[in-house]
């Protein structure tokens, strides 16, 4: 792997480690992750030199090259930046984390993994070349961000915060790989680089900007998807430093930054982001003048500076270019410490209020002079980097605005929202750290060790540096901008007395008038639009009829009904199958109905079956003739030819049938409610339309057949592809053992499902379970002859836990039975499940023997039984089941493979034969345990639980009537009386 592969799977791997080892040694452990957070950046900042000398590191691993998805980095000047950005402030703010917190504070394990599992996104979506692998990335820092918005859990404003932001930034993204798609199919490459190098042109090609654009717009919370980014902030105030000022909101302005030099020419491209960025700049703005909450202030803020950073790149000029890039990374550097210090100010005060807040400055003098420089960075004074990035913009959009009248708009609102800035900067500042006459001084409720002011200062340090040494930033921001007939302008502290100088000062001044003026003002401080009005007010009006609507649909489809549920889906299923099938010509030439008269026998006892269950006065009746035609479909399947589907549908059939007894022994015996005339009617037509399409449906589908089918082809792919004679069984364990796997996740979900309904307080199996010396014990005196037969306490039994059978419900002759052909029941599955690679059987068709063989265990000797013979819980054989399967098919990725790839052995026993070891055969045993633990838990459900539950209600009963002692079972040390 190289270098940025070998960086991400390092991070992912410190990710998952970061819970235990933060769980287990505390808040230091995130000294520890900043320390690989830093790592990174310095392995990145080596390569300046090379990227310096305009070089580009490229690395590409195929992935799923049938989607065009491949591991695709590049490192160029603009993805480098980046990189240094998301590892440098990740590694300083993990520093700040660690006097953030406190040791046991809620969740605390799970934020130190979630952020670094957020920068490892983040990073990886800055460097990633294929679309479809930023695309995940980009999706991945979505979920990271909801994850670490939603920290609190218990707080209802963090939660519906994190769903907000969720929600809007997953529908973006969503519209943005749909524009991915487009434009990768259009241009013939999935890499971004070849895609901005040779834009496609046409209809379809803008469409596909403008999804890239929704995605990125949402994404970086501009207008009208600006309203998530102000309540994200109940987020910790790390997550909110990093993630809303140096990291996530950045990705959309980085996906813009890249489209710029290819699509700036699209149509409306540079109206539609001027225009939406300068809207979200005086809005955010002004809101953060009306706040009185000093963290939304800096939230306002950052919504506002994201509008500017939108509308200068939105120009999609090379020298504004350089200018956008130089005010991306000053707001960063520069907006971080301020929230950093709102932390400080929230842990020192316990409040954000600067209407409560009075005298801090004089209390934390250093925490002062640091906000204070961060906060002189943001309104544009020099000489510090957020003056040089801001003159930068005006420089350039003055000069490109001679040649495009757009720039001549931003420019205008990039002053106006300047003074703006200025403002509410004065106004953020006083209210956190002056003394307030008439407001009483701040008590200091808790003091942060003086290492917290680490990570806010070597940000600040970086503030003043960069301003003072612009010069050094200026080869790097030029190149990554790209080449231009017209150069930028340097970056510089002093470029004479300029256009740029003179707005600069006029900005300052009228920022300053207006702070003054607002300070003065003890009411709200500005006038704005009604909260009805805002974005965020339709947004939670749009959710909230959203809710309605489910709930009233819900009320109308959801009626708890079974056979309205069933009515609606055959009838919309004989209505859009029978209005393609009336439109289709595809019919056989020639029809055979039958090619047997055993066919026809069979046919008519499943035609017999179905009717006399339609007629069934008991619910036992109705389920033993449906259970009928399905016997009927396992004989009609081994009649033609197809042993293994018959073995499989008869097992799955009796198993179907005794859940199905198991369920309706708590229900009445007879089925009391008779359906009304017009029901049966309505009834009857579905079902003739269900049986009329579908028989339509085969006969089209067999004459619509104009090729040789694939099957003809499985015999031979099945031997030589998967080593195995029995092409059902190589299909299942290797052909298509993805979707197997899939189908064994759904089987444990449906165990977990049933369980979860019927289990009253826990779902772990708490029966009594015998010792091995118990079990050797009652083996033993099983195979003596006891003294008395007569005594029920003493008398002769043939299983294990048979004492605990109530003596008028057992069956000596059954008991016999169950255990003399238990055994070989058992047997004939670990035969089925090894020969059947080669022989009808396999995994499937071996666990549900074993199963049916643990049924007759149960229904002989009860739930004491059950516990006897198993005393397994049956989440653990599911979970084992399926980690041996997922096991087999990821671990051929190891040695070059594929996944699920085969690989055998035939072992030469002589006289024996040869016998075939294939790898496909523990994908198998994962199936068997699989399917065992399925019966095994849907007989703990509706089995055994159900039994217990009863016997609690009878015993009850009894003891209001009558105590009468149970009869006991020594089941030896460890086990139950």
């Amino acid at each position: 792997m190289g270098m940025m592969t070998t960086l991400l799977v390092a991070l992912s791997t410190l990710a998952l480690l970061a819970y235990p080892l933060i769980r287990r040694f505390g808040r230091n452990v995130f000294v520890l992750l900043a320390l690989a957070l830093g790592a990174a950046f310095v392995i990145f900042a080596v390569q300046g030199p090379a990227i310096g000398s305009g070089e580009i590191l490229l690395e590409s691993v195929d992935w799923v090259p049938q989607l065009d998805l491949a591991l695709t980095f590049r490192l160029d000047t603009v993805s480098w930046m980046f990189a240094l950005l998301v590892t440098g402030a990740g590694a300083l703010i993990l520093l700040y984390c660690r006097n953030y917190f406190e040791d046991g504070e809620d969740g605390l394990s799970r934020f130190g993994s979630v952020f670094i599992g957020f920068a490892a996104s983040m990073l990886g979506l800055v460097i990633a070349d294929n679309v479809y692998l930023m695309f995940v990335f980009w999706e991945a820092t979505t979920v990271f961000s909801f994850l670490l918005i939603g920290h609190a859990g218990k707080q209802r404003t963090s939660r519906s915060a994190a769903l907000q932001a969720l929600m809007v930034t997953t529908f973006g993204g969503l519209a943005m790989l749909v524009g991915l798609v487009i434009l990768a199919t259009a241009a013939g490459t999935p890499n971004l680089s070849e895609i901005i190098a040779g834009p496609p042109t046409g209809t379809l090609a803008t469409v596909a900007v403008y999804l890239l654009l929704a995605g990125a717009l949402s994404k970086s919370a501009i207008f009208p998807f600006h309203f998530w980014l102000p309540g994200a902030m109940a987020a910790p105030t790390p997550v909110s430093a990093y993630l809303h000022a140096a990291a996530m909101v950045k990705a959309g302005i980085y996906l813009i930054a890249r489209l710029g030099p290819g699509f700036g020419d699209v149509p409306g491209y540079r109206e539609t982001l001027v225009v939406l960025g300068a809207i979200t700049m005086l809005s955010g703005g002004i809101r953060a003048l009306k706040q009185f909450d000093i963290k939304l202030i800096v939230a306002h803020g950052t919504v506002s500076q994201l509008g500017l950073l939108v509308m200068v790149l939105g120009v999609a000029d090379p020298r504004t270019q350089v200018a956008g890039l130089a005010l991306l990374f000053a707001h960063a550097i520069a907006k971080a410490p301020l929230f950093l210090a709102v932390g400080i100010i929230d842990h020192c005060a316990g409040t954000r209020d600067l209407r409560k807040l009075s005298g801090l400055g004089r209390q934390l003098p250093m925490l002062a002079a640091v906000t204070a420089l961060a906060s002189a960075s943001m309104a544009g004074l020099p000489p510090l980097i957020g003056f040089v990035a801001k003159e930068s913009a005006f420089t350039e959009l003055i000069a490109v605005g001679a040649e495009r009248p757009i720039a001549v708009l931003a420019f205008a609102a990039v002053l106006l929202g300047s003074v703006l800035t200025v403002a509410y900067m004065v106004r953020f500042l006083w209210g956190a750290f002056a003394t307030k006459p008439g407001t009483q001084r701040c008590t200091m409720l808790h003091r942060d060790a003086p290492s917290i002011l680490i990570a806010p200062a070597v940000f600040v340090v970086l503030v003043i540096a960069g301003g003072v040494a612009a010069p050094l930033l200026d080869p790097w921001i030029q190149r990554a901008a790209g080449p231009t007939a017209d150069p930028a302008e340097h970056l510089a502290l002093w470029h004479g007395l300029t256009p740029a100088l003179w707005a600069s000062l006029g900005v300052l001044a009228l920022g300053a008038l207006l702070a003054w003026a607002l300070i003065r003002r003890s009411s709200a401080p500005v006038f704005s639009l009604p909260e009805r009005f805002s974005a965020s007010h339709a947004y939670w009006l749009l959710t909230h009829w959203i809710d309605v609507l489910a709930v009233r649909l819900t009320a109308l489809t959801q009626r708890g009904s079974l056979p309205f549920y069933l009515a609606v889906i055959l009838a919309v299923m004989v209505s859009a199958l029978g209005g393609t099938l009336i439109l289709s010509e595809s019919l056989p030439d020639q029809l055979v109905l039958t090619s047997s008269p055993a066919q026809l026998s069979i046919a008519v006892v499943m035609i017999a079956a179905a009717v006399f269950a339609l007629r069934a006065r008991t619910r036992f009746q109705a389920v033993v003739l449906v259970g009928v035609t399905g016997y009927g479909m396992a004989a009609i399947f081994a009649l033609h030819g197809a042993p293994d589907l018959a073995l499989t549908q008869a097992l799955v059939e009796t198993v179907t049938l005794i859940a199905f007894i198991l369920v309706i022994r708590r229900l009445p015996q007879h089925i009391g409610v008779r359906a009304t005339r017009s029901r049966r009617l309505i009834r009857a037509l579905i079902g003739t339309g269900v049986g009329v399409v579908l028989g339509l449906l085969a006969l089209i589908s067999l004459g619509a057949r104009v090729a040789d089918p694939i099957s003809l082809n499985m015999p031979e792919l099945a031997y030589e592809g998967g080593h195995g004679a029995n092409v059902v069984n190589v299909m299942l364990v290797d052909i298509r053992g993805w979707d197997t796997l899939g189908e064994l996740s759904v089987i444990l979900a449906a165990a977990t499902g049933v369980a979860s309904l019927v289990f009253l307080s826990t779902r772990v199996d708490t029966m009594p379970k015998l010792t091995r010396r118990a079990a050797r014990s009652q083996v033993n005196e099983i195979l003596r002859r006891v003294e008395d037969p007569n005594d029920p306490a003493q008398r002769r039994t043939w299983l294990l836990a048979g004492r605990n059978l109530d003596p008028s419900r057992r069956s000596i002759l059954l008991e016999v039975v169950v255990r003399l052909t238990f055994h070989a029941l058992i047997l004939l599955s670990f035969y089925l499940l090894l020969t059947g690679h080669n022989t009808p059987g396999g995994g499937f068709a071996g666990g549900l023997v074993a199963g049916l063989a643990l049924v007759a265990r149960y229904l002989t000797g009860g739930r004491h039984e059950l516990g006897a013979t198993v005393p397994i819980d049956a989440g653990r054989i599911l979970g084992a089941g399926l980690a041996i399967a997922a096991t087999t098919a990821v671990l051929p990725l190891f040695f070059g493979q594929s996944a699920l790839a085969s690989a055998w052995i035939d072992l030469d026993l002589g006289p024996l034969g040869v016998v075939p070891i294939v790898t496909s055969t523990f994908f198998d045993i994962g199936v068997y345990l699989v399917v065992f633990g399925l019966v095994l838990d849907v007989l703990r459900s509706l089995g055994a639980e159900i039994d217990e539950q009863e016997e609690k209600d009878l015993g009850g009963d009894q003891a209001d009537a009558e105590p009468t002692p149970a009869p006991t079972v020594d089941l030896g040390p460890g086990g139950a009386r």
